[in-house]
Order: structure tokens, then C-alpha cells, then sequence
């Protein structure tokens, strides 16, 4: 890795990709924690509330594949930009509505879109980032993801309490609209517009890399489950236990905040002591807050949980996006990403199902315990797998 090419990805990526991701990701932590709040004002229960909260995800599972077509035709900046405007919309459309179905349908619009931004930004990052720098590039992507959803909770706790839940949609609405501002006012040349004359199957291009997606592929899966099951168990469980949303976005927040401190960290573990590193440490610690969550019956408690959840988090900063750049094949990587984010996005899309059936069975707490022993599971798929698939 030269200097020219760490000057190059310190300056030249900033406005062109971390800082429009940054945006997007502060519209997407606003509006998550306020979800289960806005769909029981609507009518749902709460095992109703837990699954629309997480529908956004099916939109994701919907547009994997047909995201890998439209960044091809495209490209990656002009995808970007379109996603941002598209999911403003969506935002709008989700405050404005008074239907539970037309709320889950915009959230659904949002996880479309929010596949195609997130697959843009992943390809090119994958293609044009040294192998020996890989992991603190992408672990500062991640870090930036969870600096918005650091931010966001913020933003919208303080407009909770100043003009109610609703008006958090807003948020969304203008940061998703300056993140695809920045993209458009941005030089051309950063992140290029490049096209693929060539229709590649993404289905050849799985099932030729299938022995790579069913081990590494899916222990990254399961750090993306175990991440869904904390960002939509905490608010759930802030819902059961009685505490005012506002105050459950506020702890979410602050203790988001280690998040985003120790998340360079992650990368250099990864790029020092190999990726097992990273992974298995944040499979464990992520298992070990879901099964204490269930004995969080105060706010002392809950914020001593989201501390644990976050620290854990905090080690794998960057971990799948890296796995799934390790794992793609030169030439075909677009098409390989979109079958790797594909899965990943269809194991944590059936998360908020899972979790709402068995809230509706087995009760909340005895949904964190299984999820737990899947945290457990996945951890120990992980330390086997990666190394058999070349990954260090």
C-alpha cells in the first residue's frame, strides 16, 4: 500500500463515499427505534410491532439481486444517489400514513433501496481497496455506519421530547436528501459511474461459490442476525419492561457510542491477527447480551446491557462487509457480493419474523435465550470455517 494510495483513500473518499454513507445511516438509526412505538400507535401488539420494525429488511432480501443489475447499468455513484432521493420518499410516505400496511410498505422501500446504496458502496470499495489495508478501510465504513446510528438515536430522542414520535421521520427525510446531495456535488471521478455491457448470472456466480457462502458466508450471517436481534431487542424490551421511548432511544444512543469509538480497532485486529479474531469474540459477547437481557428489569440494568451489546458490537466493526470482500472472486464481484448480501440479508430478514413468532409463543424472554445459543453456534462455524476458505 503506498502513501499515494492511503492519501488517496483518507481524502479523496470522504465525500464521495463515507460521508453521504454517514448521512444515510443517521436517517436509518433516527427511525429504527421509534418503529415499534409507531406501529402500536397505529394498532399492532407487541410481537406485531417487533415484525415492523423489521420489515425493512424483506425489502432488502427482495432487491439484492435486482440491486446487482441496477448498479451494473448504473453504476455506483448515479445507484447511490437514486437510492437516497427514493428512500426520502419512502420516509414521507411513512409519516404521513395512518395505515399499518402502507407503514410496513414504505419500511420495505427503504430496505430495497437501502440494498442497493449498501451494494454500491461495498463492490467499490471491495474492488479498488489493497488486500493488506482491506479491513481498517472497510472497519471505517462500518464505523461510519455506526456513527449515524449514534447520531440518529439522538436526534430523534431529542425530537421525541420536543414534538413527538412522528416528526422523527423528518430526520430521515433530510439526511437521506443531503447524503444524496453530497454524492451529486461530489467530483465524477471518485467513485466513477462505471457500467457492465455484460449480463453476468448472479445465480452461476453462487452456485459456483457455494462451498464459500454455506461456511464463512454464514457464520457472517449470524453476527448480522445477532445484530438485528440487539437493535430490534432493545427497543422491544424497553416496550415490555415499561420505560418511555424516548428514554430507551437516549440509552440506545449514548451507549452506541462505544460503537463508534472502538471501531477502527476491529480493523486492525482483523488486518494484524486475522478475521477469527474479530468474529468470534463478537459472536460471543453479542450472545452473552441477549441472554442477559432477560434479566434487565430497570433502567440501571437495560443501560448496563446496552454497554455489553455495544462493546461486543464494537469488535467486529467492518467484520461481514470484510468477509464478503475476502470471499469474491476477481471479475465477478458485484454479482458474488449481491448473492453474499442476499443471504446475509434473507437470514436477518427472518430475524424479525422469528422473533415476533416466538415472542407470540414462548414469550420475549425466551426468544433472547434461543437467539443467544444461535450467537453460540455461529461462533464456533466461524473459528472452523474461515481459515478453510483462505481467509486469515
Amino acid at each position: 500500500m503506498t502513501d499515494a494510495s492511503n492519501e488517496f483513500r483518507k481524502r479523496d473518499l470522504i465525500f464521495p463515499v463515507y460521508l453521504p454513507s454517514f448521512l444515510f445511516s443517521v436517517g436509518e438509526g433516527a427511525v429504527l427505534p421509534i418503529l415499534p412505538s409507531a406501529a402500536e400507535h397505529l394498532g399492532a401488539n407487541l410481537s406485531l410491532a417487533g415484525f415492523i420494525a423489521g420489515i425493512s429488511l424483506i425489502g432488502q432480501v427482495l432487491w439484492d439481486v435486482p440491486a446487482a443489475r441496477m448498479v451494473a447499468i448504473l453504476g455506483e455513484r448515479r445507484s447511490m444517489i437514486a437510492a437516497g432521493l427514493t428512500t426520502c420518499v419512502a420516509y414521507i410516505a411513512a409519516e404521513l400514513t395512518n395505515s399499518l400496511l402502507l407503514l410496513a410498505l414504505a419500511m420495505v422501500v427503504v430496505g430495497a433501496m437501502t440494498s442497493v446504496y449498501g451494494l454500491a458502496r461495498h463492490g467499490w470499495l471491495a474492488e479498488h481497496v489493497p488486500f493488506a489495508q482491506r479491513a481498517r478501510a472497510l472497519s471505517l465504513m462500518g464505523g461510519i455506519f455506526r456513527g449515524g446510528m449514534l447520531v440518529g438515536p439522538l436526534l430523534g430522542s431529542l425530537i421525541i421530547y420536543l414534538s413527538g414520535v412522528q416528526t422523527v421521520y423528518y430526520v430521515a427525510v433530510v439526511t437521506t436528501m443531503l447524503s444524496a446531495a453530497v454524492l451529486f456535488f461530489s467530483p465524477r471521478d471518485a467513485v466513477s459511474d462505471v457500467t457492465e455491457v455484460e449480463k453476468i448470472s448472479t445465480y452461476r456466480v453462487a452456485m459456483d461459490n457455494r462451498g464459500k457462502l454455506l461456511t464463512a458466508g454464514l457464520s457472517a450471517a449470524v453476527v448480522s442476525v445477532m445484530r438485528t436481534v440487539r437493535g430490534l431487542g432493545l427497543p422491544l424490551w424497553g416496550l415490555y419492561i415499561g420505560m418511555h421511548p424516548g428514554t430507551t432511544s437516549l440509552i440506545i444512543g449514548v451507549t452506541g457510542a462505544i460503537d463508534f469509538g472502538l471501531f477502527y480497532v476491529s480493523g486492525q485486529i482483523m488486518d494484524r491477527y486475522g478475521r477469527r479474531a474479530a468474529l468470534v469474540p463478537t459472536l460471543i459477547g453479542l450472545s452473552m447480551g441477549v441472554v442477559a437481557l432477560t434479566f434487565a428489569h430497570n433502567e440501571f440494568a437495560f443501560v448496563l446491557v446496552a454497554l455489553l451489546f455495544s462493546l461486543a458490537n464494537a469488535t467486529g466493526s467492518g467484520l461481514v462487509l470484510t468477509i464478503g470482500a475476502d470471499l469474491a472472486p476477481p471479475g465477478e464481484r458485484n454479482e458474488f457480493l449481491a448473492a453474499f448480501r442476499l443471504m446475509i440479508d434473507a437470514a436477518t430478514a427472518a430475524t424479525p419474523i422469528l422473533l415476533g413468532f416466538m415472542t407470540a409463543t414462548i414469550l420475549l424472554p425466551g426468544s433472547m435465550l434461543v437467539f443467544g445459543a444461535l450467537g453460540l453456534a455461529g461462533a464456533g462455524l466461524g473459528y472452523w470455517s474461515l481459515p478453510r476458505n483462505g481467509i486469515k
